[in-house]
């Protein structure tokens, strides 16, 4: 339940908390703290931090999976009994324990759901519907949980679970089990007891096998490539209900006011699925899609949701602090030092090697559909297809798509296809969620990472071909999220994340001065001081990686292991499933020598003062921005972390700093400074909602005009951030530029800086050289603005 605070200033002059909250009218958060919980940071542990977080201003606190998983699991995203919340984090009386206590602060949860699949664990028996399939086969009640192609297995379901090819030797049988090894388990089928080890395992409803067989010989749906995470058929209104009761109770009961839905696009149909969700949780509680939104792409309209988990807002806010002639220098500089292609080669390439490889058993079941006339259109399309996939809504399949796969596949053919995808349910279903593993796994969890000119680009959502938004672009978009998706989720960093929103910012930085990039390789392709020899691609990633990392602590170690899961993605050199235990051994070397020091890889004084000027800024519009902002643990203050599990690491919270900045101490550093900025916006947002309402571009006017991302909120806020500041300084700075503002009078948000200019207030427009003399971002309330929640804004003596 979202929660309102009556308004209590700091003597910094921003808005501060008060725990005695009501409830508000609003199904929708006025922001959300994302929590990773695993049994190191249980619900005993999220309680702790619940006064803390009520201070910061969020509304909602936004927890992992917590459902039964894997035991150990640090994600919770392998469930493995959907009936029960976890022991291992506290269990349901731990949950309502958190409940209760965010409830007395005025916080309320969302939870993240996992419908699309369930572990398959070790020991098996822990998903007990998954054990009993594999005892009963097709005729327990449990088969229909599954996408099973019992035909293509000759009757049986591969297990791929072992280590190496199953040996008979090492079988023996046991009151009821199969025993292989000392590992696995596995039922035996009624009535197989006492036959000899080789029939016996003809007969079982499976075939356990070496994980490598699950590349051509798979017959269950998994999530993406991970056979260890079988497909749920929700679709199924039985498995719907047998799945969602608990959550559902934990909705009905006030535990949970949000939901966010993981991988909606693994779905037979999305939104089938959503308009069942949405009758069963009601219209009050608020429910989010994890949906990668792809260029232009929208979300489709008749989906019963608030919007996405945000990654489109991602990749509109970092893409207006990118250069998009550096960005294209950058391109120029990396194809000629590794003899790679560019980003729309890469592109294709990885997806056929994904497709044809590592998603080899769904291809061949979709082509078997599909005749063999039809295969290499059903490949052709996949390969294509723009987007993550279409929908059984009445979509017809991308024109764009259908024509370049009838370029290499002959129309004919991809006519057979389309009419196959029009007709016939099941395969539709397939192909579209054949080809949002496709995308994900060739694009996000490949090409992302073989195609690196700019790093910050090869983010979730993210476009690393066309990296730079106009501020044209990025008023559009949001003028279309607050027309029509108000209530979407907007992020910078997640778990999920290849780079935190702060390294994210350090590297774009380097859009502005490619330059810097000349020492990262030597002539020839050849790696120079700050990388190990032999692959020019490692060390050009080593290099933008240590900058955008700097000195943190463990930044070798942590830049290391980020280094080696890059290579295995990126499939040059090493990979997953063909490691090259030699080269390997050297990624470490590639590690810069600077990265070794306790300063870590340090920027040049100057991109520093870009890096401040992109990050500050992009905080700003992801704060000020429609929708609902998710910050992610640890990011309202500066957040340096590299892809999983190094995001994932425990939090830091930075207590002591946030109520040092609230007795109106200066802020120490730029990590102080967004949590000061952070803060400021969280507490608005809660207290004076009002305020965030409506959207309106504004445009500066003057030399340096093209450097300023401003907007107002009709409500009565304006946002200004400093874009390209690199740029910027090089040209003079901003000289006679002017900042118009809307009717009324402004005063900004933020107090003075020491030594800097006192208190203001600004009517009709605002040299943009005086507003941002002291930090690159500004925030403007109204005096006398709209909004609501019984507070009054920043007081008149504060900045």
């Amino acid at each position: 339940m979202s929660r309102r605070h009556t308004h209590l200033t700091s003597a910094s002059g921003i808005p501060t908390a008060d725990t005695g909250a009501t409830p508000s009218s609003s199904s929708s958060p006025s922001s959300t703290y994302r929590l990773q919980l695993c049994p190191e940071f249980p619900f005993a542990a999220a309680e702790k931090t619940v006064p803390y977080l009520a201070s910061l201003g969020v509304s909602h606190l936004h927890l992992s999976p917590v459902l039964e998983a894997v035991p150990g699991s640090a994600h919770g995203y392998d469930v493995t009994d959907h009936s029960r919340v976890r022991e291992e984090l506290g269990g349901e009386r731990g949950l309502r324990g958190l409940a209760a206590a965010a409830g007395e602060h005025g916080l309320g949860l969302v939870l993240d759901i996992v419908p699309n699949h369930m572990a398959v664990p070790s020991p098996l028996r822990l998903n007990r519907p998954l054990w009993e399939v594999l005892r009963e086969g097709p005729w327990t009640p449990y088969a229909r949980w599954f996408d099973i192609d019992w035909d293509a297995g000759g009757g049986q379901l591969l297990l791929p679970v072992l280590g190496e090819p199953l040996d008979p030797a090492a079988c023996t049988v046991d009151g009821g089990l199969l025993r292989v090894g000392d590992a696995w388990e596995f039922p035996l089928r009624a009535g197989t007891e006492g036959l000899p080890v080789p029939e016996l395992l003809a007969v079982q409803w499976y075939r356990p096998a070496c994980w490598r067989e699950a590349r051509t010989g798979l017959n269950y749906r998994r999530f993406f490539t991970i056979s260890q995470l079988i497909g749920l058929r929700v679709e199924d209104p039985e498995v719907f209900e047998a799945t969602h009761a608990k959550l559902l109770e934990l909705v009905r009961d006030g535990v949970a006011a949000g939901l966010r839905i993981d991988h909606v696009d693994g779905l037979a149909d999305p939104g089938a699925y959503l308009r069942r969700l949405r009758s069963a949780v009601g219209d009050g509680c608020w429910v989010v899609v994890e949906k990668i939104l792809a260029g232009q792409e929208r979300l489709p309209a008749g989906w019963p949701v608030a919007g996405t988990t945000g990654y489109d807002a991602l990749r509109r806010v970092d893409g207006v602090f990118t250069d998009p002639a550096g960005a294209a220098e950058l391109d120029r500089r990396y194809r000629a030092c590794t003899g790679l292609p560019g980003w729309e080669e890469t592109a294709r390439a990885c997806a056929r090697e994904v497709l044809t490889g590592d998603l080899a058993a769904e291809l061949g079941a979709l082509e078997r559909a599909a005749g063999p006339d039809a295969a290499p259109a059903v490949r052709e399309l996949l390969i294509a297809y723009p987007v993550y996939r279409p929908y059984p809504d009445g979509e017809e399949l991308d024109p764009g798509a259908l024509a370049e796969a009838s370029r290499r596949a002959g129309s004919g053919a991809v006519a057979d296809v389309r009419d196959l995808v029009r007709e016939n349910p099941a395969f539709a279903a397939r192909f579209a969620q054949t080809s949002a593993a496709l995308r994900a796994k060739a694009l996000e969890d490949r090409a992302f990472y073989r195609y690196a000119p700019l790093l910050s680009a090869t983010e979730v959502g993210g476009d690393p071909g066309r990296p730079a938004v106009d501020p044209d672009g990025f008023h559009a978009y949001c003028a279309a999220l607050e027309r029509d998706w108000p209530g979407s989720g907007t992020v910078l960093s997640t778990h999920d994340t290849k780079r935190s929103a702060d390294v994210r910012a350090r590297i774009a930085a380097l859009s502005q001065a490619p330059e810097l990039m000349d020492d990262a390789t030597g002539a020839d392709g050849a790696p120079g001081a700050d990388g190990a020899a032999g692959d020019p691609q490692l060390a050009w990633v080593a290099r933008q990686s240590a900058l955008g990392l700097g000195g943190v602590p463990d930044g070798a170690e942590r830049l290391a292991q980020a280094l080696l899961k890059a290579a295995r993605e990126a499939a040059l050199r090493t990979s997953w499933t063909e490691q090259d235990p030699a080269y390997e051994a050297s990624v470490a070397g590639y590690v810069p020598a600077g990265a070794q020091g306790a300063q870590g890889a340090e920027l040049p004084q100057a991109l520093a003062e870009a890096a401040r000027a992109n990050l500050l800024g992009a905080a700003l519009l992801h704060l000020a921005m429609p929708g609902i902002p998710e910050v992610y643990q640890g990011a309202e203050t500066e957040y340096r972390a590299l892809v999983d599990p190094d995001n994932r690491r425990p939090a830091r919270f930075p207590r002591e700093a946030l109520a040092r900045l609230d007795t109106g101490a200066a802020p120490e550093g730029v990590a102080e400074e967004k949590l000061r900025l952070t803060a400021a916006l969280l507490r608005l947002r809660r207290d004076r909602p009002g305020v965030f309402t409506g959207y309106a571009g504004l445009a500066a006017r003057g030399p340096a005009a093209e450097h300023c991302l401003a907007f107002a909120r009709p409500g009565g806020l304006v946002a200004v951030a400093t874009r390209l500041s690199l740029r910027l300084a090089r040209a003079g700075g901003w000289r006679d530029t002017v900042l118009p503002l809307p009717p009324g009078r402004w005063r900004p948000v933020l107090p003075p800086l020491p030594h800097g200019p006192g208190a203001a207030s600004y009517e009709g427009g605002v040299r943009l050289a005086e507003l941002l003399a002291a930090r690159p971002v500004a925030v403007l309330l109204r005096d006398g603005g709209g909004g609501s929640g019984g507070s009054t804004g920043p007081g008149r003596d504060g900045e």
